[in-house]
Parts: C-alpha cells; sequence; structure tokens
C-alpha cells in the first residue's frame, strides 16, 4: 500500500504538483507514494490522520493560523506524522508568510537570507553547489552534491540539527540548509529551497542526485509509529481522489462545465469496505460541518454589533484597492474578538505651513518624542523562559562552532593554504557574525 503524501493547497504555496512540480509528483507516484492535492481549511488533526506526510511547498503571502498549528503538531506528536517544509530566498519576510512559527515548535527557523557562492555554483551565485553533508544521515544516504537553488539559510535550535550545510566559500558560510527533527512520535524536515524540486529549471529536479534526495526525504519523513500503525489497519482511507499522473495512470474526478448555468457534473464513487472507514468519514464531515457553523455564528454575531455603526456613519464609496492580505487572517482576527470597534480618534490639531496658509496634519513633534515613537519600537513578543535557555544553547553552540572555525582558517593561512585576500574576507566577515551572535546571547542572558 502506497504512504500518502499532501501537498498543501490552502496557504498559496509556490510550488504546486499539478503545475511546477509533475516531475516530482510522478516520481514519487511510481516509487511506493501517492501525491494529493490538500484543500482542507482550516487544517485539522482529524483531517491529516489519512496522511502519511503533509508538505509546506513556499506558502507565498499566506499564513498559517494558531490553531491549525497546533493541529499540525498534535498530529505530529501523536499520530506519528511526517512535516516537510519548504521555503525560498528571503525567508518570511521575502514570502510575507509565517513557515518559521510553524517549524520554530520544532527548533527549527528560516532566515530572511539568501545562500549564495560566487565559487562553486551552478553558473550563477544563487545556484550554489553544496557537498557538505554532516553527520550522516538516512535523508544524505547516497548524496555526493545538491543544488540549493534559490534558498535562504535556517538556524537550530533545541533538538533538531543540521545534515548539510553551505560551502565555506558559500555567504553565508558553514550555515545549516536542510535539518531535521524527531518529536515524540513523528518527524519534521525542513530545507530552505522548494526550487531545487521543481520541473525544467537549471539546479532543479532534473538534477543527478535530487530524486534521490527526494525519495530518501520522503521515505525518512514516514516515522516507525506511523508504519505500525498501517500494518495494525488503523489509517483511515483518503477521501479526495489523487492527483493523476501524466500517463494517466491513476484516473481522478470527471468535471464538465455546461453553458451558462455553469453546471458541474463530477463522476464520483467512493468504496467503503469497513464499518471503520464510514465511521472515520462520517466525523470528518461532521468536524467540517461543524467548524463552517460555528464560523458563520461568529461572523453574524460581529456584523451585528457592526451594523448600527454602519448605519449611522455610511461608508464613502472607494474604488476597490489591491491587497495581498490573507483572507484566513482576517477570519482569525474576527473569531478572536467580540468586542465593539472603538470610536475614530479626535481630528489631529490643525499647524501652520511657514508661508503658505493652514493645513491639517499631525501634531509635530519634537526630536524627543520623534525618536521615543518610532514604528520599529514595537514591543516585542515575550518569550517563555524555557524558549530563552534554548536559543541561549543554540547560540552558545554556534558561538564554539564559529571560533574553531576561525582557528582552523588561521590555520590554514598560516600554513599557506590560503591566499590573504580570501583569509581577510573570511576572517572579517567571522568577526562581524561572532560580534552580532555574542550580542544576541548577552541580551539573552540578560533576559534570563
Amino acid at each position: 500500500m502506497p504512504y500518502n503524501i499532501a501537498f498543501d493547497l490552502a496557504h498559496k504555496p509556490r510550488g504546486k504538483i499539478d503545475e511546477n512540480l509533475t516531475e516530482m509528483r510522478d516520481f514519487l507516484n511510481s516509487n511506493g507514494f501517492m501525491c494529493y492535492n490538500y484543500l482542507e481549511t482550516p487544517i485539522t488533526q482529524l483531517s491529516l490522520k489519512p496522511f502519511d506526510v503533509l508538505v509546506f511547498m513556499c506558502p507565498d503571502f499566506a499564513k498559517i493560523s494558531s490553531m491549525e498549528m497546533t493541529e499540525i503538531c498534535n498530529w505530529v506528536e501523536e499520530d506519528g506524522g511526517g512535516l516537510f517544509l519548504l521555503s525560498h530566498a528571503g525567508g518570511d519576510k521575502g514570502r510575507n508568510s509565517n513557515l518559521s512559527e510553524l517549524s520554530q515548535r520544532f527548533g527549527i527557523l528560516f532566515e530572511n537570507d539568501q545562500v549564495l557562492d560566487g565559487t562553486t555554483n551552478l553558473g550563477l551565485e544563487n545556484l550554489p553547489i553544496i557537498t557538505a553533508f554532516i553527520p550522516p544521515h538516512p535523508i544524505s544516504n547516497g548524496i555526493s552534491s545538491i543544488c540549493y537553488r534559490s534558498g535562504c539559510s535556517l538556524t537550530i535550535m533545541g533538538n533538531a540539527f543540521s545534515i548539510a550545510s553551505s560551502n565555506e566559500t558559500s555567504e553565508p558560510f558553514s550555515t545549516p540548509l536542510i535539518c531535521v527533527s524527531q518529536p515524540d512520535k513523528g518527524r519534521v524536515c525542513a530545507i530552505g529551497s522548494y526550487e531545487m524540486f521543481r520541473d525544467n529549471v537549471g539546479g532543479g529536479f532534473n538534477s543527478d542526485e535530487h530524486p534521490t534526495l527526494a525519495y530518501n526525504i520522503f521515505t525518512w519523513l514516514v516515522s516507525d509509529y506511523r508504519m505500525e500503525l498501517r500494518s495494525k489497519g488503523e489509517v483511515p482511507e483518503v477521501i479526495t481522489q489523487p492527483v493523476v499522473q501524466t500517463n494517466n495512470y491513476f484516473s481522478g474526478p470527471r468535471e464538465t462545465i455546461s453553458g451558462g448555468n455553469n453546471k458541474i457534473d463530477i463522476d464520483f464513487s467512493m468504496q467503503i469496505s469497513k464499518e471503520s472507514e464510514l465511521y472515520e468519514l462520517l466525523k470528518i464531515f461532521q468536524n467540517q460541518i461543524n467548524t463552517i457553523k460555528t464560523t458563520i455564528d461568529k461572523l453574524v454575531r460581529s456584523v451585528g454589533e457592526l451594523d448600527e455603526k454602519i448605519l449611522e456613519h455610511p461608508p464613502e464609496l472607494k474604488p476597490p484597492k489591491t491587497s495581498h492580505a490573507n483572507s484566513e487572517d482576517i477570519l482569525d482576527s474576527l473569531l478572536q474578538t467580540d468586542k465593539n470597534l472603538t470610536e475614530l480618534p479626535p481630528k489631529p490639531v490643525s499647524l501652520k505651513k511657514e508661508g503658505n496658509g493652514p493645513f491639517i496634519g499631525l501634531t509635530k513633534l519634537d526630536d524627543e518624542e520623534s525618536i521615543k515613537f518610532r514604528p520599529s519600537d514595537k514591543p516585542k513578543k515575550k518569550l517563555k523562559k524555557k524558549e530563552l535557555k534554548a536559543e541561549r544553547d543554540a547560540l552558545e553552540s554556534k558561538l564554539n562552532s564559529m571560533r574553531n572555525l576561525l582557528d582552523f582558517i588561521e590555520k590554514k593561512y598560516q600554513a599557506g593554504s590560503m591566499d590573504k585576500k580570501a583569509y581577510e574576507k573570511r576572517t572579517a566577515q567571522l568577526k562581524i557574525d561572532l560580534k552580532k551572535t555574542q550580542k544576541k546571547l548577552d541580551e539573552i542572558n540578560d533576559l534570563l
């Protein structure tokens, strides 16, 4: 029986198995796996039960809600699920996503940078060839080199660890690129480059060793506990149809649209061989209906509370503005509060332009006030003591690694195996990183 892989579609991924990941999809479907488009929103532990692996292929201008993160973590830790997280150059900031909020729960962070290498690459500096796979791991078994196409670097903390790092000639250098974690019964893998699995691009899935890497990753993500559940027949069947291969080996639902009525005729059949399968199916449907009902009730309540204010102050009709805001984030904010909207603040005091008559604007702030209320001085989210200690341990480990690397570079230079220009460039960058890391460590020690 093939293992089921769910590729999330609800959070606007840049990588899609029926568009730009078809080569990887067909390869996996032919090697013991079954790829599915996963459309559930919100994501729940119950809806994930039929799947062995969940993939976030670089969410783009979309964010995972805190409730969904909790459900995903429960599925990983309790049901032995395998979670595969992929990002892109620029990390969360570049994609306006929050994948790091989910990965941090497993000790991994996507950095807002890009890994470049002007020396060892596939023709461009953003196509670095990576050869450092330490320590040995099932994922890197049989792999000698990969192309880390347009990817960001990662940072590890807690119990997570790196199994592939950037080159000494890369920027940033000797930094984690592929990280793994094994929380309770499940497994997690994170990579900062989804493009290394794309179709028809240099450094994509058609690179020599990338199919082997993909197979190793998905094989490792199927945990021992997951295989045990399958052997006992305790994994429910997947309801949605798998994505078909280009050779039409798997047949999915047929959809036809007619005329102006947009009538949809879906040829859908479902085989249920056990009473337990029917029970699981009904539970999934019931959960989805309850979620929709609760959402509608709260939205109706919120609209009712706003109705009076809307009638008193009808809004001006303005042209619609284009926005990248995610509808799920708006929905989350509505569900989290039952308060009425606060009254508008009083109009600002009129100011006088020198030589040009009055205008309406913000009251003038002196230099001291301007500094005090800078937008960048927003309060930061307070971390728990346990999280601070984990981050402190990770930073101390990073400091030790950088000091060892500095000693190693010094010895290479003294031995004459490194030229002066490369030596000065590497040591200068390393000392800057050391200073930044030490500063972060001092800030955490002050908090503790």
